[in-house]
């Protein structure tokens, strides 16, 4: 089977695509630039001013003539690429820098064309070579940065084998990527490459996911884990169950989210597109006022279209073309190498606003593992094992983590586990069934103070969470259970609350739990016992205090409240990266990357700023020069010298572009 034909790869296949194109046209700037050098040497080496600067004298008869035909092939084949960008956005009536230096050109050979063939007045076949030479360098330069740039997708496909060993029967067979299919078993030897995701059937090792995830720490693996396509196996040999191929593998989501989030246009971007457009406006017109002012104070028409031609190139917005979008590939590369995930570019770059951060505690502050730490029992016939078990059989398919700790305590009891019959899940309460002809319900302690049942006193202890057992509604036990907090959580609140930001915690578990958490943590506040459809209510309440509100959550029954912050953050764990209601995941589920989230933003943020501030203040200071100010002084700037300006200005925005960073340093210790 031939990968072109599995729809499997379309997505890796389109953004080879992309990129192959990319290089065709980098390769097709680099050689037009090489062949206008070459033929730009003798140009040069017979111009009058030339000679004159270099302190020789050459010419033979019919040299003009070769040089008007070297200028013209310069003109065709170099300066093509302008002018079909010229005739393009002309024809989508969307002038912008390519207009500009299509007309620069052309009006530079036009008129020395024009000499040649008996004009009054000096060409300048030389500054319009040298132009053009230097456009097509900085053209490719800024092409290679955005391609350098946005690399990192393609490093990330390569992180996938070509092919998996699959199980068949008692045999194993090596076959191509494209046909692994899902729920194929395939085994994963010592040091090699996940090729899909999937769940380890068999076996024991540690898996490397630092390319995947930015977790450092090699990942214990056994049997019932998940495991993320692209990560390296360690020493051990595993057998894993294919959950999903293709497009669904979470390497090819997050290559799909990336791409789309550096194609996204932020209000930032769009500021700069906004002022590229109205900057290439008057670049046109400063042109012609140049051309005009100049013939009218009396100048030869060769040096009013030199001045003109020179304004129009130097004005060219090519470095505030770039500003943003180059640094917009960088950063979203970068963020998703450190396990940060960008759906929202605003957002992204907005996390600098952040005032306050909510955390949903169950799994992002805490481990989200429940162990049950106490059984008690409140009527004859039931004890703790009964207690326990008929528990088991309500949430024998929860996929909630109280619900597991449970199962998984029936399980270490090795106790009978009862099949239930008519589940139903009570939204934010718990959940009820028939259990051996009993109406059975596992209730939280709000919702048994609603059916007015007295909770059990002197139960709680600390961060504890209880539920409570009902048998045709009357109390019959309680099973307390408790989560960990996660080493992670204590340094990500000391860092936020560092640089100003408050944090609060936002959970359906009881008042006790909540403050024992928060008391815990050191947070500054805490909302106990919300409902899922409440949790929205409680954003609104910060934000109309006039907070800046980020909601960092699991994505479900967080949703409302992820929305309704000004910023979503939702966590992801292995390869949960599909949060339809977040502006960013967060891979790891790591509540220390809300920090790094906040650094990447204003880092980002300060790399827009910077070169838009460059691109625009290059522009001011350029444009009076170019046109001739300071020509009463003796200072006057040349066409080529504006393009090797413009061209510089633009290698400058996409360097600093390239050095956007955080040091690991401050993702680690803030």
């Amino acid at each position: 089977m031939k990968s072109e034909a599995n729809p499997k790869n379309h997505g890796t296949k389109k953004n080879h695509s992309h990129t192959d194109h990319h290089r065709m046209m980098i390769r097709d700037f680099r050689r037009r630039f090489y062949w206008t050098l070459v033929l730009s040497v003798p140009v040069l080496g017979l111009s009058e001013l030339i000679q004159g600067w270099l302190g020789f004298s050459f010419s033979f008869p019919g040299a003009d003539y070769l040089v008007f035909l070297l200028s013209t092939a310069i003109f065709l084949y170099g300066g093509w690429p302008f002018l079909k960008g010229l005739a393009d956005e002309l024809g989508n009536r969307n002038p912008g820098m390519m207009t500009l230096i299509g007309l620069a050109i052309s009006v530079a050979y036009l008129y020395s064309a024009a000499v040649s063939f008996g004009l009054e007045g000096t060409p300048f076949y030389w500054e319009l070579a040298t132009l053009i030479a230097i456009m097509l360098a900085g053209h490719w330069i800024e092409m290679s940065s955005v391609l350098s740039a946005s690399s990192a997708l393609e490093e990330l496909a390569q992180l996938m084998p070509s092919e998996a060993h699959r199980k068949n029967g008692n045999n194993v067979e090596d076959i191509p990527l494209e046909e692994v299919e899902k729920g194929d078993i395939l085994l994963i030897k010592p040091g090699e490459k996940i090729p899909s995701d999937g769940i380890v059937s068999s076996g024991k090792s540690y898996l490397d996911e630092s390319m995947l995830t930015g977790e450092s720490k090699p990942v214990d693996k056994g049997e019932g884990d998940e495991v993320i396509g692209g990560s390296v196996n360690g020493d051990g040999s595993l057998e894993i169950r294919v959950e999903s191929s293709g497009e669904d593998n979470y390497l090819n989501q997050v290559i799909d989210m990336v791409r789309k989030a550096q194609a996204d246009k932020s209000r930032t971007q769009a500021l700069s597109d906004k002022a590229a457009f109205w900057l290439t406006l008057i670049a046109i017109s400063a042109g012609i006022i140049t051309l005009s002012a100049w013939l009218i104070a009396g100048r030869d028409l060769q040096f009013s279209i030199a001045r003109m031609a020179t304004v129009m190139v130097i004005t060219c917005p090519h470095a505030l073309g770039l500003a943003i979008p180059l640094v917009v590939a960088v950063s979203t590369s970068k963020s998703a190498q450190n396990g940060l995930l960008i759906r929202n570019r605003t957002a992204f770059e907005n996390a600098r606003r952040i005032t306050t951060v909510v955390f949903d505690k169950t799994g992002t502050l805490t481990k989200g593992n429940f162990e049950v730490s106490e059984v008690s029992t409140f009527a004859d016939g039931y004890d703790e094992d009964r207690v326990v078990s008929m528990a088991a059989g309500l949430e024998g398919h929860s996929e909630h983590p109280i619900g597991k700790g449970i199962v998984h305590e029936a399980e270490r009891r090795k106790l009978k586990i009862p099949e239930v019959e008519d589940f139903e899940a009570i939204k934010g309460k718990g959940v009820r069934g028939s259990l051996e002809g009993k109406n059975v319900m596992l209730l939280s302690p709000g919702a048994l103070s609603e059916m007015d049942i007295e909770v059990p006193g002197g139960t709680d202890k600390g961060a504890e969470t209880r539920v409570f057992l009902l048998v045709d509604k009357v109390l019959t036990g309680s099973i307390a259970l408790a989560d960990t907090i996660r080493p992670e959580s204590y340094k990500a609140v000391q860092q936020l609350q560092s640089r100003g930001i408050k944090c609060w915690i936002l959970t359906g578990d009881n008042e006790q739990t909540a403050a024992a958490v928060a008391d815990e943590l050191g947070v500054d506040g805490y909302f106990a016992q919300v409902l899922p459809d409440q949790k929205q209510e409680k954003i609104r309440e910060l934000q109309e205090e006039g907070e800046y509100v980020a909601m960092t959550g699991d994505g479900v029954n967080d949703s409302p409240a992820l929305a309704q912050a000004q910023i979503g953050i939702a966590v992801g764990s292995g390869t949960d990266v599909a949060a339809a209601t977040a502006d960013i995941i967060l891979v790891n589920s790591n509540p220390l990357d809300v920090s790094a989230l906040i650094l990447f933003g204003r880092a980002t943020h300060r790399k827009m700023v910077q070169n838009l501030i460059w691109a625009t203040g290059y522009n001011v200071v350029a444009i009076p020069l170019a046109g001739g100010v300071l020509f009463p002084l003796g200072i006057i700037m040349s066409p080529e010298v504006g393009a090797i300006l413009m061209s510089l200005s633009t290698v400058i925005v996409a360097i600093n572009a390239k050095l956007l960073s955080v040091p690991k340093e401050k993702l680690v210790d803030g």
